[in-house]
């Protein structure tokens, strides 16, 4: 039933859209991130662009190419965008992005985790990219939201956007650490408060050191689609 409704959409949908997928890329910079796992954030984010298999999802279909936007969050207030829409038609966009993104450095930011701003920020910035056949959220995050409006007040209203996460786990560290819940606890706050959407899911980092890899697998499974070569329409992949 999901597919037959995900099929007329698309039917629906102008044969010249403009794209196959605006995808919102959200990192969480709050105080339980110290500046080591920021920066194994960005470049890994980097790094996970410029891998040839990731690259290979991304520029699977030319004619209707994938949009990328990137943004910090962390406490309430405003966000900071890392990265305004890009389309990504080529490899040398690719590499424009991860350059960018290895060169950006860390802007003071609140100590504090809105879970649920972020997830409006995000959607929001997809808002601007009506004419794209899905439209994604991926928020990134070691804590739960403990500012802000809850994550679940504010996902119903989030329209069409499909909300994924990626959760960072690891053990806490000292007493004084903002360090998030053990990964299991995480995942399952994640599962009950945030992600959305058909075919949502929850990829997960054993610690930031992981983040690379874990970002390399979630990007391969958002950016997966099917040809129905008949109707001549496409899908994401289940």
């Amino acid at each position: 039933m999901r597919l037959l409704a995900l099929l007329a959409a698309l039917l629906a949908t102008p044969a010249d859209a403009a794209c196959r997928q605006a995808l919102a890329l959200g990192l969480d910079v709050s105080g339980s991130v110290d500046d080591t796992e920021y920066r194994l954030q960005l470049d890994g984010l980097a790094n996970a662009l410029t891998m040839p298999e990731v690259q290979a999802a991304f520029l699977a279909l030319p004619e209707a190419p994938v949009r990328l936007y990137v943004f910090e969050w962390s406490g309430s207030g405003p966000k900071r965008q890392v990265l305004d829409w890009r389309e990504i038609a080529t490899a040398t966009d690719l590499a424009g992005v991860a350059a960018k993104l290895r060169a950006t450095g860390r802007a003071p930011m609140p100590q504090s985790t809105a879970l649920g701003e972020a997830m409006v920020t995000g959607a929001k910035a997809l808002a601007a990219q009506p004419s794209c056949w899905r439209r994604v959220l991926d928020l990134s995050g070691d804590g739960k939201s403990n500012a802000g409006p809850r994550p679940r007040d504010v996902r119903g209203g989030l329209g069409d956007v499909t909300v994924n996460g990626l959760v960072i786990g690891s053990d806490p560290r000292s007493a004084g650490d903002q360090r998030s819940p053990l990964v299991g606890e995480l995942q399952a706050y994640y599962a009950a408060e945030v992600i959305r959407g058909p075919d949502a899911f929850i990829e997960v980092a054993l610690g930031f050191e992981d983040f690379e890899a874990a970002m390399a697998r979630k990007l391969l499974k958002e950016l997966q689609f099917v040809i129905v070569s008949d109707l001549g329409v496409i899908a994401p992949a289940r």
